[in-house]
């Protein structure tokens, strides 16, 4: 658990570093450079390349993960306030949990729809307030970058319970920047020229915001619940909360803070069923378990008392007098036969 929260950390930084340091006009190389070189540097580390089916599914994964979600979260980044953006973002527990139902048939209870309901009410209050309006670009954009890691991170979850977090993370990495980087040459030419501030940038999202936060993420992804994991999540808003208004000097009043207060009371609802639901199974599983055992000790009771009567009618039949005069004689047949039992006159 400790080492999951550091993505959702490293994730509500990157909104601010996006807005103020890199350039505002290239979402499809702020992809490209943000993932290549942390993919190449988690390589480095991992030393391992993909095999069998890994090979596509690091192609899916790599596009819902990185390309599609890197250029679709630069986007909303650019257009919308740090705050904002960073909570929009947090309902991507309410969206795991959904797709973990659809694909992964682990059905939300009750505690985690109602607070589901309760979260997105809480970003209709943040896009519903906003005095100075709010960019419908910037928000469709961050609801797909939602909509499209939820449905990388469950199938991570899946697909990935076998591989080590280093290498997938650069498996995807890798197949993601790849992806992207013909299509950035093709719609926006040269990559942008370097500045101080920009190189700063995207240092800090590829090697925090990327390597570091993808490797733990992703071995979070292969030790707890999707529902948990995305519970963990809530740490992206609050962070971009906190940095956008104490970095950036973004306005932070009532509204604000009501929506922000329903987007985490909502989603921390739904972290309590999953929980609970966990330990009763595994008192039925011991409940289970022990019933199990006893009726097997029953039935070996049983078997060992069967063998012992049989045993003992076997001891009777061969202690069963021949003498004639007491039961009957065995004569002999021609051939070597044995003939029919005589019974003896009494």
């Amino acid at each position: 658990m400790l080492i999951t929260v550091i993505a959702p950390i490293a994730w509500g930084s990157t909104y601010v570093v996006t807005r103020h340091l890199l350039p505002p006009d290239a979402p499809l190389w702020g992809g490209v450079l943000r993932a290549l070189p942390a993919g190449l540097l988690v390589l480095l580390i991992a030393r391992r390349l993909p095999h069998g089916a890994w090979w596509w599914r690091s192609i899916v994964l790599g596009v819902l993960n990185v390309g599609g979600f890197f250029v679709l979260v630069y986007i909303a980044g650019q257009r919308l306030p740090s705050s904002l953006a960073a909570t929009v973002m947090s309902t991507s527990a309410v969206s795991i949990m959904l797709f973990a139902w659809l694909l992964m048939r682990q059905r939300p209870r009750l505690a985690a729809v109602a607070g589901a309901a309760v979260g997105l009410l809480g970003v209709g209050v943040l896009l519903g307030f906003d005095p100075g309006g709010v960019d419908g670009w910037g928000v469709a954009a961050s609801l797909g970058a939602m909509v499209s890691s939820s449905i990388g991170f469950v199938l991570t979850a899946r697909w990935g319970s076998d591989v080590p977090a280093l290498p997938m993370a650069s498996w995807q990495l890798l197949a993601g920047s790849l992806v992207l980087l013909p299509v950035a040459l093709l719609v926006e030419g040269a990559p942008p020229a370097p500045s101080p501030s920009s190189t700063t940038g995207f240092a800090y999202v590829a090697i925090v915001g990327t390597a570091v936060a993808y490797v733990a993420w992703f071995t979070g992804l292969r030790r707890l619940p999707a529902e948990t994991v995305g519970v963990v999540g809530l740490l992206n808003p609050v962070t971009g909360v906190v940095l956008g208004v104490a970095i950036a000097g973004e306005a932070f009043g009532v509204v604000q803070a009501v929506g922000v207060a329903l987007v985490l009371a909502g989603v921390a609802a739904g972290a309590v069923a999953p929980r609970r639901a966990g330990v009763g199974r595994r008192a039925v599983a011991r409940r289970g378990a022990v019933g199990t055992r006893g009726a097997h000790e029953r039935r070996g009771v049983h078997a060992r008392a069967g063998r012992t009567a049989v045993a003992r009618r076997s001891a009777a039949v061969e202690a069963w007098p021949t003498r004639p005069e007491a039961r009957g004689t065995a004569s002999a047949v021609p051939g070597g036969g044995v003939g029919t039992f005589r019974a003896s006159a009494l």
